[in-house]
């Protein structure tokens, strides 16, 4: 009698730590890995692909898409849109902008890096262009028309 109980509380603790196991990400619904939703970014007459993340955050976006918006030049390596609508957020400090990072600051601003530097703000992760060579160029200095449509 007493091994049926022992087999079905050993069975309980191995159930309720795979269930702990979950990453806070994870849980949040907030996942890195790439989905299968690709994303076509216009810049005049150039065309990149990025990858998005699989997150609520991509979904919001996603469902206001196809978007184009005239992107602002700040700081010699970004633009930015300010969406006039709130997106679900969940910031991190990445540490390092890349070239090609999509990202949202703070709930409303969209993001695109063209050049690579280290920062101290928070974003949440949209996605990221898969070849940036060229980025910076076809952005230009100023302010810039842009598209954003699922491929």
């Amino acid at each position: 009698m007493k091994r049926p109980r022992l087999l079905l509380l050993w069975l309980l603790v191995l159930f309720f730590g795979a269930c702990a196991c979950k990453s806070e990400g994870a849980e949040l619904g907030y996942s890195t890995s790439p989905m299968s939703t690709r994303l076509r970014i216009r810049i005049g007459s150039e065309t990149f692909t990025a990858t998005l993340l699989d997150n609520p955050t991509v979904t919001a976006f996603r469902a206001r898409l196809p978007l184009t918006v005239t992107m602002v030049e700040l700081n010699g390596n970004e633009k930015y849109y300010e969406l006039p609508q709130s997106l679900p957020t969940n910031a991190a400090n990445p540490g390092t902008i890349q070239a090609g990072d999509l990202l949202l600051y703070g709930s409303n601003t969209l993001v695109l890096f063209y050049e690579t530097f280290t920062t101290s703000y928070r974003y949440t992760r949209l996605g990221r262009i898969d070849n940036p060579t060229g980025l910076a160029a076809a952005l230009g200095r100023g302010n810039v028309a842009v598209t954003f449509e699922l491929q």
